[in-house]
């Protein structure tokens, strides 16, 4: 049976991925359920670095002028760090990645799609800052590209805002 897929409608345009659950059944399970709830309807990327990664999902990004973008947690609170040993995937460029605090087990709703490839973010890395892959962009990686090129503020907060109309998901 073929993994299910997530299309992102942004506002600087549309690009899909193929979400994990087969190997990561938590993380990318845990993606979906927020996704069929509409969770990620109308937020922002609130986090760019170009060269490195773009990041998504957190609830206070509604406002993407909010100081506290970056800091939200889900709803359905936090995960375990899934890290199972037939799922050595690799944080490469266009792979989707649960977001943590730094601290084991504290991702929730935020992830990031690698723009380049981050091998010191796998699950070989030392210390609690790995971070699991869940899924790969698998259409309309120029628009992940492009909000990567945005122009962000010193805090790496996008200056134009880039809003993640919604988020569809089929075959799950």
């Amino acid at each position: 049976m073929a993994n299910p897929t997530a299309t992102f409608e942004t506002s600087l345009g549309t690009f899909k991925a193929e979400l994990f659950v087969d190997k990561m059944p938590i993380t990318a399970g845990n993606f979906l359920k927020l996704a069929k709830e509409g969770f990620y309807d109308g937020l922002h990327f609130h986090r760019v670095i170009e060269g490195f990664m773009i990041q998504f999902g957190c609830p206070h990004s509604k406002d993407p002028a909010s100081p506290r973008a970056g800091t939200g947690d889900s709803p359905h609170g936090r995960l375990k760090d899934e890290h199972p040993a037939n799922a050595k995937i690799s944080n490469e460029p266009g792979t989707l990645s649960m977001a943590n605090t730094g601290q084991p087990d504290s991702g929730g709703c935020q992830f990031f799609i690698n723009t380049a490839h981050n091998a010191r973010l796998d699950w070989f890395s030392p210390g609690p800052s790995r971070h699991p892959v869940f899924g790969k962009v698998i259409e309309g990686m120029d628009v992940v590209q492009s909000i990567e090129r945005t122009k962000t503020d010193r805090g790496d907060r996008p200056m134009t805002p880039v809003k993640m109309i919604k988020i569809t998901t089929s075959g799950y």
